[in-house]
């Protein structure tokens, strides 16, 4: 039931769920085969690239550059604690409007030390006092809490932030209510950016594991910690986690006008070629069923 469930949907919601599938953005490690596993994504595609601690900024930055070089859309994760000044920053923006790179995507960050931006806010009036040629930007959101950041000041720096985005992306969350629950809040409040839903690929247990310890995602870390039920049973199931049940369940919210879905962020945790073909079968059975 957790992994897999067929849900009842509406012709609406079908061609919701499809359109949102059709072109999402897909979301890399920079890990030495990413570039090699982009050449199984759809040409052209939005393809975001995570910062991590254990990796410099730098990194990302390649990534990107390859990747727009490619043919694709790069999506850069600028991590706020791992810019040091604002020479460092103007070095990266105008490495990536070098590459054709017109977007970005502002977080603050896991690394331990920082220079003089401690979080996502302070890059993102950073980016706007030096002019900056990004098209979009998109900040992170939270559903379900952050796992060291109390709701409060939490929900302050989201309202900070959205003045300068244009879009805001779900983190991991497994439960389509507390979701909805929370973008209801949200716009109550007046917030009216875009809303990406962030939606894990497919993903065996192990790989998903040992991409974590590797590369050091703290963010990866936490929701493991607190969802230990869900890893669980799903190390148990000794099989893969496929997001059909959790895409069915928040199809109710995508087709509500109000709720301001746009897009949907898949995180692959470089399982690409899995998380690829779940995608193109899931929805050729979307487009079956409409038939």
């Amino acid at each position: 039931m957790l992994f897999r469930r067929r849900a009842f949907l509406t012709r609406p919601q079908r061609d919701a769920l499809a359109g949102l599938l059709a072109s999402p953005t897909f979301e890399l490690i920079p890990l030495k085969r990413a570039i090699a596993q982009s050449a199984l994504l759809p040409a052209g595609s939005d393809v975001a690239v995570t910062a991590s601690p254990s990796h410099t900024i730098e990194a990302t930055v390649a990534l990107c550059e390859g990747l727009q070089a490619g043919g694709f859309r790069a999506v850069p994760h600028l991590s706020a604690r791992m810019i040091r000044d604002r020479a460092h920053l103007r070095a990266i923006v105008d490495r990536l409007a070098g590459a054709g790179v017109d977007r970005a995507f502002i977080v603050g960050g896991d690394a331990k030390e920082h220079g003089d931006f401690p979080d996502g806010l302070a890059l993102l009036r950073e980016i706007a006092d030096i002019g900056h040629r990004f098209r979009a930007i998109g900040i992170p959101c939270y559903p379900q809490g952050h796992a060291f950041i109390p709701d409060g000041p939490l929900l302050e720096a989201l309202h900070a932030k959205a003045p300068y985005a244009s879009y805001m992306t779900t983190q991991l969350c497994f439960d389509p209510a507390a979701i909805g629950a929370w973008l209801t809040a949200r716009r109550a409040e007046g917030i009216g950016l875009a809303v990406h839903i962030g939606l894990p690929g497919v993903a065996e247990p192990q790989r998903l594991l040992a991409i974590s310890a590797r590369i050091g995602v703290a963010d990866t870390h936490r929701f493991l910690a607190k969802n230990s039920r869900f890893v669980a049973r799903l190390i148990r199931s000794g099989g893969f986690y496929r997001p059909d049940g959790l895409l069915e369940g928040l199809a109710p919210l995508i087709t509500d006008s109000e709720a301001g879905i746009s897009g949907l962020h898949l995180y692959t945790f470089n399982a690409v070629e899995a998380t690829e073909r779940w995608r193109r079968r899931y929805l050729t059975s979307l487009l079956e069923r409409a038939s």
